[in-house]
């Protein structure tokens, strides 16, 4: 991964930190919505969650469109699925770790203790 790639996956994990922006990314990625209609499922100002949803799209996780008067938000897919290969890469590099550990404790003999 190049130093841009490594700059928006941080951008998407940052985004992501937020249990509030989280939440948004279920709905968009189960469909489209209007930014109006995510701002009523929460206790909060329409201006907020606007902003919430232009953390995401400056992350690349969410794409906006217009609709007349409305904006409407969707999930991009393909960039959950960057983030999801980020984490396996991730495992697959502790579970080779740990697998490691694993057969330098099977090789010790403990008949010989010190």
């Amino acid at each position: 991964m190049g130093e841009t790639d490594e700059d928006m996956v941080d951008a998407m994990f940052r985004a992501l930190s937020d249990r509030t922006r989280r939440d948004i990314m279920r709905r968009v990625l189960r469909g489209e919505h209007s930014v109006s209609a995510l701002a009523r499922n929460y206790d909060m100002s329409f201006a907020a969650v606007q902003k919430h949803v232009r953390v995401l799209e400056q992350a690349g996780l969410v794409t906006k469109r217009r609709s007349g008067r409305e904006q409407l938000a969707s999930g991009d897919v393909t960039a959950v699925r960057s983030l999801a290969t980020v984490l396996d890469d991730l495992e697959e590099l502790w579970r080779g770790r740990i697998d490691r550990i694993d057969q330098l404790l099977a090789r010790e003999d403990p008949s010989k203790e010190d």
